[in-house]
């Protein structure tokens, strides 16, 4: 029991490690800042513009995998026609993305 509690008393008291730790902990915070979150900030800000810059006609695929093409527009939500007469309103947020370039079979 002895050796086990003078390991972990050891293993808590740093030893001339102090600043060493500190420059490798905001290494990984600068690495983590530029790999995970700085570009999911550029998609997401991507994806924004993209939903402001929408207009009737365009083709888009929804987030729930919905095709349509835009019918009628406004500042908080779109008209997509899905095909067959059928019109659905939705969130511009449900908007993923553009299929105008996309083949159509």
């Amino acid at each position: 029991m002895t050796n086990f509690s003078t390991v972990l008393l050891q293993a808590a008291q740093p030893q001339g490690g102090g600043l060493s730790m500190l420059i490798m902990m905001v290494l990984i915070i600068v690495v983590m800042y530029f790999f995970m979150i700085r570009p999911q900030q550029k998609k997401q800000k991507e994806l924004a513009k993209f939903r402001s810059n929408l207009q009737k006609g365009d083709k888009i695929v929804t987030i729930g995998g919905i095709y349509g093409k835009i019918v009628d527009i406004t500042e908080q939500y779109v008209t997509v026609d899905v095909g067959g007469d059928v019109r659905i309103k939705m969130d511009k947020s449900a908007i993923l993305k553009d299929m105008s370039d996309a083949q159509t079979r």
